[in-house]
């Protein structure tokens, strides 16, 4: 149990029992992202995200926080989002990037002086500005930016509609829209004293990417597909140019597969880390491996090669023998060390009930960003000396609260395969009694139900349901493996794995059989769609953001180029089309009741694949309903929407689980 909140009333202290989480409680939960470690360690620079109930958005702005957790300090109070904290390597300035109100429109990088005064906008480019890096000598900026030619409209007077003209293969993609005209992200080197930006490279046809300055300052490492027919690959490579405009870039990698990510270069300028990725034609399995290359002498090494677990974010260590970075691992995220001269792996953190999402590290100080079952992210320091806890936003309100425990499950799938995944417990929790329960579906398929504090399992638990959550085959933190294993063969392993997982609570004892529901959000919503077309077990069901025609998706949703490498164009395997299509072509089969719902603007699994399994539902007279969130993309976020989202959820399962 939690322990007691205190309320100070008429100069005494009375205890307050925990109360269970409710819907008002979603406005109140703060988010914590990106820390930045001073240089000097004194100071972790972050963002916090919090949700302005009256004009309905979120908003972030940058805080600090000081090396022992004794001061924290507001810098950003602007109405705009202020993300992406970077300090000047000479400690003299922090960095954001901002859409407030300026000399110049659009996103811009703002700086704060650490010696005082109010931010100051420091760069007025008229392009689309979406990354930076300072220079080692603190004088330049390297940024990522798309530029734009497109007049201003005049002032009062929206700019007019033109038709969209498109000829690319990838024509389309969640919330950009669609893809069209010629101008692609380059980089741009910014000299901070004389405000003039030029372009690093004379490329103007390929993307560019993940910038990362040499420490001496003479090299710029960037990523970059460069391939002849680039908009039909999915290939990228790791590329370096002298830090000068209008350099000419060398390739260093030469793998098929996505090279890149976050890169990192060792003290001496000389090996950059990076990421390597799998086949491309794994693409939506794909299992990134830690990976090193000279810059002078371009010969890649794969480091984790026998890890067979997913790494990200490399950080090299001060001395260059070692490498620091994040890796999935079935149910968590752990920090790790690899060993630069024989890839040796270490893990830094161990379970415990957490997962790191984030590290930073100077001026000898570590700092990580994790999360738990009942807690939200917070920082952390890591090092020789016990870990301390620096950042408090959530505190108080966790203090009000009962949260429902979470436990570790495994069991085995029809043909064997060992599958795992978590249950949350209602936090009024009796033993020996049976519980409702939810299946709820996570999406990806290449995601992972984790060790980490999500809002909507809490909230359904609070609502007195057991949810069942399952890394079933296709998800991460199992080995390459275990998910390229539905590789062309949806809504089958995957199916056999959530069953297998709901027998295994319902053998438990604590699962009521005959009130079951289900539900998920993108691939959790197409699996929802195939489980009720293979069983009647469930009572209610919701899909959401799901598609079960999925012949009918080709060129309406964003994943053509897997379509194509997967499953093969539908004019020459239409047969398999069908049968990946079954929860629509056997829609005679369901019977649960389904709430399906989506993004007007969703561009990823468009709104019509909702549509198309409400309107067949519909006909079949199984009660139904469609609900979908006007302006919405993919991912819903409209802080009313998302509550409304959760409300509905809460209602449907009620109706056909509790009503009788």
């Amino acid at each position: 149990m939690r322990y007691f909140g205190v309320l100070l009333a008429a100069g005494m202290l009375f205890a307050v029992a925990p109360r269970f989480l409710s819907l008002d409680d979603l406005a109140r939960f703060q988010d914590i992202a990106d820390p930045q470690v001073s240089p000097d360690g004194q100071w972790v620079a972050y963002t916090l995200t919090s949700t302005d109930t009256k004009d309905d958005k979120r908003d972030s702005d940058i805080w600090m926080v000081s090396r022992d957790g004794g001061k924290s300090v507001r810098l950003t109070y602007s109405t705009e989002s202020e993300n992406a904290p970077r300090w000047s390597p000479d400690g003299r300035y922090l960095a954001f990037l901002s859409s407030r109100a300026g000399k110049a429109k659009g996103t811009q990088v703002w700086v704060l002086d650490r010696m005082g005064g109010e931010a100051h906008q420091l760069t007025e480019v008229k392009g689309k500005l979406s990354e930076y890096e300072w220079s080692p000598d603190s004088r330049r900026m390297v940024l990522v930016m798309k530029e734009n030619d497109e007049p201003e409209p005049e002032p009062g007077k929206p700019a007019p509609a033109k038709p969209v003209v498109l000829d690319r293969y990838h024509f389309k993609q969640d919330q950009q829209g669609y893809l069209s005209g010629d101008k692609r992200n380059r980089l741009w080197l910014y000299d901070v004293a004389g405000a003039k930006a030029e372009a690093l490279t004379t490329e103007t046809t390929f993307d560019e990417s993940n910038p990362a300055w040499s420490p001496d300052g003479s090299m710029i490492a960037f990523v970059s597909n460069r391939d002849a027919d680039w908009d039909r690959s999915r290939n990228s490579d790791v590329w370096v140019a002298d830090s000068k405009p209008g350099s000419k870039p060398r390739r260093l990698t030469t793998n098929p597969g996505p090279d890149g990510g976050r890169l990192a270069w060792s003290p001496d300028s000389r090996l950059i880390a990076y990421t390597q990725g799998s086949d491309p034609k794994f693409s939506a399995y794909s299992l990134n491996r830690l990976a090193v290359v000279d810059a002078k002498d371009p010969v890649p090494r794969v480091l984790t090669e026998k890890v067979d677990r997913g790494i990200s974010a490399p950080q090299f260590s001060s001395d260059g023998k070692s490498i620091y970075a994040l890796m999935t691992d079935d149910r968590y995220e752990h920090r790790v060390r690899v060993s630069v001269a024989d890839g040796a792996l270490q893990k830094l953190t161990g379970g415990g009930g957490s997962v790191i999402t984030a590290h930073s590290t100077a001026g000898g100080l570590t700092v990580v960003l994790a999360s738990s079952d009942d807690a939200p992210g917070a920082l952390y320091t890591m090092g020789p000396s016990p870990s301390q806890k620096l950042t408090t936003h959530n505190e108080a309100l966790l203090a009000e609260l009962k949260l429902g425990a979470t436990e570790e499950f495994g069991c085995k799938s029809k043909d064997g395969t060992e599958v795992h995944g978590l249950i949350t417990k209602p936090p009024s929790y009796e033993a020996g009694k049976k519980y409702p329960t939810l299946l709820r579906i996570h999406g990806g398929p290449n995601g992972q139900d984790a060790h980490s504090f999500q809002f909507e399992r809490q909230f359904l638990a609070a609502n007195d349901y057991i949810v069942i959550n399952v890394n079933y085959r296709g998800s991460a933190g199992r080995g390459s493996k275990y998910g390229e294993s539905i590789f062309s063969d949806w809504g089958n392993k995957e199916v056999q794995d959530l069953m297998a997982a709901v027998d295994h609570v319902v053998a438990s004892g604590i699962a009521d059989p005959e009130h079951l529901g289900i539900g998920g959000w993108s691939y959790g919503g197409i699996l929802t769609d195939y489980t009720i077309a293979s069983t009647t077990r469930f009572k209610a069901a919701i899909s959401g953001a799901g598609s079960a025609n999925q012949i009918a998706m080709y060129g309406v949703d964003q994943y053509t180029y897997q379509y194509d490498n997967e499953i093969g164009e539908p004019w020459k395997n239409p047969q398999k089309w069908v049968d990946l299509s079954y929860a629509f072509f056997k829609a005679d089969r369901i019977k649960t009741p389904t709430l399906f719902m989506g993004g007007e603007k969703d561009f990823n699994v468009p709104v019509a694949g909702s549509e198309q399994m409400y309107q067949a539902l519909r006909t079949l007279g199984v009660p139904t309903q469609l609900v979908v969130y006007p302006g919405q993309f993919h991912g819903i976020s409209r802080p009313s929407f998302v509550k409304d989202r959760l409300q509905r959820y809460v209602a449907w399962y009620d109706k056909y689980l509790k009503a009788s």
